[in-house]
């Protein structure tokens, strides 16, 4: 059943473009498909439809008639594994980059989800076929330790512990440039980008996000660094590293557009995770080593 959202247009909004409006109240959908929508007449203001360009005032009483969100299919899929650690209540993998955590328009195959679903099908009822039980994240070209619950009870513990911040990860990343000072903090808000709403920026209006580093090694013209985020934003130590002017190595969103020393894929790393067990109560700590081209990356580096 499609849903009806209403907007108040707020004094501060005023004058702004209706889709621009639209865009901003609404991050999951991008502004492209907020201007069809318009066009096809899901969006009143005041009760009658109007234009994409259309100039809100305040006051004005906005209705979007939302699509109807289809079921997503997602089927189990032979794809390799790599384990870094299983038994009956949870299991880790160490993921490569390139493949893509939740499955989503344009990747309803071969993401993770659908090879947790082969790997053990009773994950299916854990946080829901969407999730298979995995209770965090990593970017699509971001490689290393993902862990994931193999029954709800699990599930719901291990979710408390992120939400608490109970959860140590350590991240490794190059960056351009030779970073100063050698270690620190970085606090800065992040939140949706004002312009490209598929993006993430540090602004004043977005959510509190700490991420502390530490220097591992120097380059002429990199930095190897140590990363613990504090908190768990969208993009969140992307987006700090290059607010700070030392976008990681790769990154095509947040730094150099034209990359020649790590062409497809940015180098980060998830190298370690600490956690406690939820059934056993004890502390574990889990690692992947670095993959073949960062490791092979840094060797070119050192040999220079």
């Amino acid at each position: 059943m499609s849903e009806a959202v209403a907007i108040a247009v707020t004094p501060a909004e005023a004058s702004l473009r209706l889709d621009r409006l639209l865009a901003d109240r609404l991050p999951d959908l991008s502004r492209s498909q907020v201007q069809q929508l318009i066009k096809s007449g899901a969006v009143t203001v005041n009760e009658r439809t109007s234009k994409p360009s259309y100039r809100v005032e305040a006051g004005d009483r906005l209705v979007v008639l939302l699509p109807e969100e289809k079921e997503p299919v997602v089927e189990a899929e032979s794809i390799p594994l790599q384990l870094i650690y299983e038994d009956g209540f949870l299991l880790a993998v160490d993921k490569p980059a390139g493949m893509v955590v939740h499955p989503a328009p344009g990747h309803s195959s071969g993401t993770l989800v659908n090879a947790l679903l082969a790997h053990f099908p009773p994950i299916a009822d854990v946080g829901g076929l969407e999730r298979a039980g995995i209770v965090h994240r990593l970017d699509k070209d971001t490689s290393g330790v993902l862990l994931v619950a193999k029954e709800p009870e699990t599930y719901a513990a291990l979710q408390r512990q992120f939400k608490r911040r109970q959860v140590r990860k350590t991240y490794l990343a190059l960056v351009e440039g030779s970073i100063q000072p050698r270690e620190g903090v970085i606090e800065a808000p992040v939140g949706r980008h004002q312009r490209e709403r598929k993006q993430m920026a540090a602004t004043r209006t977005g959510r509190p996000a700490t991420t502390q580093y530490r220097a591992l090694e120097h380059f002429p013209h990199h930095t190897l660094l140590e990363v613990r985020p504090h908190t768990g934003r969208t993009h969140q130590i992307r987006v700090h590293l290059s607010w700070l002017g030392y976008p990681v190595v790769g990154d095509r969103v947040y730094g150099n557009r034209r990359q020649l020393l790590l062409p497809g894929r940015h180098f980060l790393h998830a190298s370690e995770l600490c956690f406690t067990h939820p059934a056993r109560g004890e502390e574990m700590t889990l690692t992947a080593p670095l993959p073949g081209e960062l490791a092979g990356l840094l060797d070119r580096l050192r040999k220079k």
